[in-house]
């Protein structure tokens, strides 16, 4: 049986990593933010601990569910509005913070660390750019 100490760090690192993702969603004004990814991050922890713990039957076919799962909540992100997209980089960060929530629940932490790093640095530089196209835009 896992160590209670072990679960809950667990547990809080996927939700934390899930919420710094979240932040920066928010602070862009999405409808998907810190609870959101932090929930997102933390249900996939906890079912890939869950499917672990289980001993029998495939552990894998858990994480299949969790990918499916997570896609389907995606698409309902995605909007077509007057001749385009909207929601795909949302869609987008969910399924791979539930990665990031299964890489924790199978004691992948250094990778779902460099993960999250990486993801916002994504996130980032996007953002920088909108930013930096606008002014451009509006420059008289």
């Amino acid at each position: 049986m896992m160590d209670t100490l072990l679960f809950t760090g667990k547990i809080a690192l996927a939700a934390l990593l899930g919420g710094l993702i979240g932040l920066q969603r928010h602070r862009r004004g999405k409808a998907a933010g810190i609870r959101t990814y932090a929930l997102v991050a933390l249900g996939s922890a906890l079912f890939t601990i869950i499917s672990f713990m289980n001993g029998g039957g495939d552990p894998g076919r858990i994480a299949a569910q969790i990918v499916s799962g997570i896609g389907f909540i995606g698409a309902g992100t995605i909007i077509h509005r007057g001749g385009g997209v909207e929601g795909l980089t949302t869609a987008a960060g969910l399924w791979a913070s539930a990665a990031i929530g299964m890489a924790v629940g199978v004691d992948m932490f250094l990778e779902a660390i460099i993960t999250s790093v990486i993801m916002l640095c994504i996130l980032f530089i996007q953002e920088k750019k909108r930013r930096t196209a606008w002014r451009r835009l509006t420059k008289t």
